[in-house]
């Protein structure tokens, strides 16, 4: 189907198969965590060609990635190894309800070391989507020269572009300097996916008309306003609606929702859905993710995500 280009930092992730601290877990499973990791892996399972861009570690997690991503179906053309930078890692603590504590070791990994080198060689022959989150901007330097030069050139070659703030705090140096790169990138935009609570503090508004609106006067098209279980508020040319979120029996980990509501609508978008149908999807594969305790597990192949949504709706366009 569609050929997609994202860039991120992925990490070995251990979560935690007893409730607790994690200085009192023991027992551990292993997996592979990253915002865009999630992305191209729920693209992947619905049929859409990605690319992911990022560096791994010459160590056994950056091996594990990679083979990953393979057996995923998602292309690493651009995937190279850092001598002497290791692989970021991630553990998780297992809950029953709210969020899980969430511990990284990150700090001059080899994803770090990205810059516009490393976007040098794309082939940008037939590439019809860029998804973008604001996590590796927040790496170094060089990470955020990077993904600005990847956005700028999207735009150049009028391929759209999707920006997810995926705000992480403890990345950056304060939060003025957060918000200024942040609005910047999503500037170069065409959709950006904030979350409510992201919205406030990037436009000091918790009022969804305000938050869209400033997004707007940004230049971008289209704001969905991702709002949890609740579901979605979308702005676009002129025309606004709220799409209700999915119920679930159980909520297992909240981790990775918001990159499966990216996926459902951008896949959407490719697919030629009527927008509406798009951020519905979004709202679906969102509510699916949030079952599983692994990051990245509870995304739906095509067959899953329609068996779900029919069993809650009629006539759903999957």
């Amino acid at each position: 189907m569609s050929k997609i280009i994202t860039v991120g930092e992925p990490m070995a992730l251990f979560i935690a198969q007893e409730e607790g601290p994690l200085e009192n877990v023991t027992q551990f499973e292993r997996s592979v965590a990253g915002a865009e990791i999630n992305f191209s892996i729920g693209m992947s399972r619905l049929g859409h060609q990605t690319t992911y861009i990022t560096k791994l570690g010459k160590d056994p997690f950056g091996k594990t990635i990679e083979n990953f991503l393979v057996e995923n179906s998602i292309d690493i053309s651009y995937v190279t190894y850092e001598e002497n930078h290791l692989t970021g890692m991630q553990w998780k603590q297992k809950v029953e309800k709210l969020d899980p504590e969430v511990f990284s070791a990150r700090k001059n990994s080899a994803a770090s070391t990205m810059d516009v080198d490393t976007i040098e060689k794309i082939d940008w022959e037939g590439v019809e989507h860029v998804h973008v989150t604001g996590i590796p901007p927040a790496l170094s330097r060089g990470c955020r020269n990077m993904v600005f030069k990847l956005m700028n050139e999207a735009r150049k070659r009028k391929v759209r572009i999707s920006f997810d703030p995926n705000l992480r705090p403890g990345l950056w140096n304060d939060e003025s300097e957060m918000v200024q790169v942040i609005n910047e990138l999503a500037s170069l935009a065409d959709i950006v996916f904030p979350g409510v609570a992201e919205g406030e503090i990037l436009t000091g508004s918790e009022d969804l008309q305000e938050i869209v609106i400033f997004y707007h006067n940004l230049g971008v098209e289209t704001v969905v306003v991702k709002l949890g279980e609740k579901g979605a508020f979308t702005s676009t040319e002129g025309a606004q609606f709220f799409t209700s979120g999915f119920a679930v029996e159980q909520v297992v980990d909240t981790v990775g929702a918001g990159d499966g509501f990216a996926v459902g609508v951008v896949s959407g978008i490719l697919e030629n859905l009527p927008l509406e149908d798009a951020v519905l999807r979004g709202t679906a594969i969102g509510a699916l993710v949030v079952t599983s305790s692994g990051d990245n597990e509870g995304l739906p192949d095509r067959h899953e995500l329609q068996k779900f949504m029919s069993s809650q709706m009629i006539n759903p366009s999957v």
